[in-house]
């Protein structure tokens, strides 16, 4: 069990949540973590759409696997300029109005120096002119707009602006981390993932440790419009793990204070050795992990999958409170799930000798680890019957 750096862990956070970083627009976060990569030692490129791949070399890099973390967020995009000098948005990955309404926004235009800013409000968010009818309106993205915090009354007003269609619009994190270990922010979906990942990599690296399989970081910036992990890794991963958020709600397991090892999600199971494997690291060595199940749910391993990936993939995550709303998580189950990440990258593969070719004979198939089977291999008639 190696030492997480907490303090370390808890800075990388709160600097990943004051960096806006809306899908599309992530080149600010990347070289942010490209320099903490740097400073890590550990070696990396970019790939032409902006993802990281970095390398944790290991005595053995025949077959190698990855850990995979996001850095874009949930956002908006201008859709149109509005008459009253108001804008209407779009979402940039999938979330509610609901919680958007209220959230304070920065809109990017093509002046790199400007800086708009601005709130997300209900079409009638005037008590006192509106009275009840505040209630009874709906929920929707067109049921809300933009305030710009310029003085601005029509669309003219707005172009001088230099804001115009296809602008991105930053939800801002307004990141607060109490005394008692809870952190309050939006989009701790995935930021507090890639802040506990690299607190895991640090603390191999610090170690001076030799993992026994080369491992890959890849760092995705398109996870929350569905690309995610569809490109960055080579045909020598045999098994890839996702870190992202765990949903803490009623009929949920995952808790914000401790680690998630995924057992399904929306897109279907994971692999049953590789998950199973990843539970059993966490209880052998007082890591505080459940197993969980989600439904509307999708991760960079979905991509990786549905892009062609032959690997063994699962997904370990951090307990969040309100997912894609206002979340909340807690620094001791982002510490339990970086010692987990330590501890799978200081393991060996789940079958080495097996993974270590993308194929082979069904006799040398393991087949015994999970079900009844001959062992000199398959047999005439159904597996388990005489």
């Amino acid at each position: 069990m190696l030492k997480i750096d907490t303090e370390y862990v808890g800075l990388v956070l709160r600097e990943l949540l004051e960096i806006p970083s809306p899908t599309g627009r992530t080149d600010h976060v990347t070289q942010y973590v490209g320099e903490r990569l740097d400073a890590l030692g550990l070696p990396f490129v970019l790939t032409r759409r902006g993802a990281i791949a970095a390398t944790l070399e290991g005595r053995r890099s025949q077959a190698t696997r990855a850990v995979v973390v996001h850095t874009d967020t949930i956002g908006c995009m201008v859709k149109s300029l509005k008459d009253n000098g108001r804008l209407e948005v779009k979402p940039v990955g999938t979330h509610s109005a609901r919680f958007a309404e209220g959230a304070h926004v920065r809109i990017f235009t093509d002046d790199l120096d400007a800086v708009i800013t601005g709130q997300v409000l209900p079409l009638k968010a005037s008590g006192h002119r509106y009275n009840d009818a505040v209630d009874r309106q709906g929920i929707g993205w067109e049921l809300v707009e933009v305030r710009v915090d310029e003085p601005v009354t029509d669309v003219a007003g707005l172009r001088a602006l230099g804001i115009d269609a296809g602008d991105f619009v930053a939800l801002l994190s307004d990141p607060q981390v109490l005394p008692n270990g809870f952190v309050k922010a939006r989009h701790l979906d995935d930021k507090a993932g890639v802040a506990a990942v690299l607190g895991a990599f640090k603390a191999v690296v610090d170690a001076g440790l030799t993992v026994p399989v080369t491992a890959h970081l890849l760092v995705t910036c398109t996870e929350e419009v569905g690309h995610g992990a569809s490109h960055g890794l080579g045909p020598d991963v045999a098994e890839i793990v996702s870190v992202d958020a765990a949903v803490v709600a009623p009929g949920q397991q995952s808790r914000e204070d401790a680690a998630t090892v995924a057992m399904g999600d929306g897109v279907g199971p994971f692999d049953y050795h590789l998950t199973r494997k990843l539970a059993a690291l966490a209880g052998e060595h007082g890591v505080d992990a459940v197993r969980d199940v989600f439904d509307h749910y999708r991760s960079d391993v979905a991509a990786a999958v549905e892009a062609g990936a032959h690997a063994r993939v699962a997904l370990l995550g951090f307990g969040v409170d309100a997912t894609h709303g206002h979340e909340r998580t807690h620094l001791t189950g982002l510490e339990h799930l970086a010692r987990l990440v330590a501890l799978y990258l200081q393991s060996e593969l789940v079958f080495p000798e097996w993974d270590a070719e993308p194929a082979g004979e069904l006799a040398d198939f393991p087949s015994l680890a999970v079900q009844p089977a001959h062992e000199d291999g398959p047999q005439e008639g159904p597996i388990g019957v005489s």
